[in-house]
């Protein structure tokens, strides 16, 4: 009779615990207090500190301020050349039968006089190489903002997979103190507490491999943003990137879009430009020379001579030169345009297969998350309640925890896929 009360008395402690830890844990989780609070960055605050702040970025612009000095450089005269020396003045030893015969000192001045067409052709078509490097920038630009957009996706799917795990932690973690209470009066069995034990140091290093990814994530961003790589800050857990299908996709407005057709396109007119260059140089350049002539002896007068000089570039044997520099960029550009236009119709086609693409995993997540995932937390919840009232084995609750688990763990895993699928379309469409 008195073993019969004892046993009563240990069935109803057991009880209690196990109503009021369930109830202790919730009022823990709503009481936990925060920690030191840290600068949270959303994803266009970090966009715009990458534009503002990446020194990579800045170099570009000094490069096309550098092609805008170059293009002013362009247009200077070579320096004149001055020259001293004797003129028409006989070997030593040899004789000299009149004074005049004694030659003269010499100065001379020359100086080339560049065709001034020559110089502003040249000119634009050094200013157009800083619209390609302005255009580089845009390309560089839109990598380091897919790169961030990566980043930033794998930090928020990694923050939701721990809150994830958490949650997930303190219900592995109830059960096994039911079996801890429960094995001092067989009514458990001391492997399912190992076996707890086992899932939640699991639970505990998927949490600390995802640490890794959040902490990796951090400092890369921090790089491009030209701050210290061990900066904190956090970032927008709640954060949904959207996907905005384009109902029509025209080459015309990718051609407007893209960075790298717009750097195609500087490329094209700095190729004409310099078409035009190579042009001038069937125009002539000129040549001024003056010398002038002290003798040796009073008995000659001082002289000068001044002349002038012309090229001839249309001589057949110059020509040619120009003209088939000429017909080559000509053939250039030419091939220029039909790679620009082959690569505005397979950027159509592949963005049309990406939509199609994204548009399908969505839904593939949309019904994960509809019906598997509270299928799963159904069963893991009447598992549950059946295990507390000790009518089910803990290896039972676990498979289910398990199955719930991976399947939550999962969607994040493809949703992950979905945000780097929609960064690495919108990298396309913009590029």
């Amino acid at each position: 009779m008195e073993n019969w009360r004892c046993t009563m008395y240990n069935i109803r402690k057991i009880a209690v615990m196990l109503v009021l830890f369930p109830m202790g844990s919730i009022a823990q989780e709503k009481t936990v207090p925060a920690t030191g609070a840290q600068q949270q960055l959303s994803l266009d605050t970090i966009l715009k500190r990458i534009d503002r702040n990446n020194l990579l970025l800045q170099s570009y612009g000094l490069r096309a301020e550098g092609y805008k000095y170059t293009a002013k450089a362009a247009t200077a005269w070579m320096a004149p050349m001055v020259g001293v020396g004797t003129f028409m003045t006989p070997y030593p030893g040899q004789e000299v039968m009149e004074d005049r015969d004694k030659g003269s000192l010499m100065v001379q001045l020359e100086q080339d006089i560049p065709n001034p067409a020559k110089l502003n052709a040249n000119k634009k078509y050094l200013e157009s190489k800083a619209n390609a490097e302005l255009d580089g920038r845009g390309i560089t630009l839109n990598d380091y903002k897919a790169q961030a957009k990566r980043l930033y996706y794998t930090w928020l799917v990694a923050a939701q997979k721990t809150k994830v795990l958490q949650l997930n932690e303190k219900i592995m973690l109830r059960m096994k103190k039911i079996e801890e209470i429960r094995y001092p009066y067989n009514q458990s069995k001391l492997g399912n507490v190992y076996a707890a034990t086992a899932k939640l140091e699991e639970n505990k290093n998927m949490i600390r491999m995802l640490e890794g990814d959040m902490g990796k994530s951090q400092a890369w961003l921090n790089s491009l943003m030209n701050r210290p790589g061990n900066a904190t800050f956090s970032i927008d857990t709640l954060y949904d990137p959207e996907f905005h299908p384009a109902a029509v996709i025209d080459t015309a407005e990718l051609a407007l879009d893209r960075k790298d057709i717009h750097k195609m396109d500087h490329n094209i007119a700095s190729m004409k430009l310099n078409i035009e260059a190579m042009k001038m140089q069937s125009r002539p350049d000129f040549r001024l020379r003056f010398d002038h002539m002290s003798p040796l002896t009073k008995m000659m007068p001082k002289a000068f001579s001044v002349m002038g000089m012309v090229s001839i570039p249309i001589a057949p044997w110059s020509s040619k030169m120009y003209k088939s520099e000429v017909k080559g960029m000509t053939y250039e550009v030419m091939a220029m345009e039909k790679e620009k236009s082959a690569m505005l119709q397979e950027t159509q086609g592949m963005l049309y297969g990406m939509q199609y693409e994204i548009e399908s995993m969505e839904k593939r997540i949309t019904a994960m998350e509809d019906k598997i995932i509270p299928t799963l937390q159904k069963t893991l919840d009447i598992n549950f309640l059946t295990y507390r009232e000790n009518k089910m084995e803990l290896p039972e609750v676990i498979s289910a925890w398990e199955a719930l688990t991976m399947m939550q763990t999962s969607v994040l895993d493809e949703k992950l896929k979905l945000y780097l699928m929609i960064v690495d379309y919108e990298k396309e469409r913009y590029r």
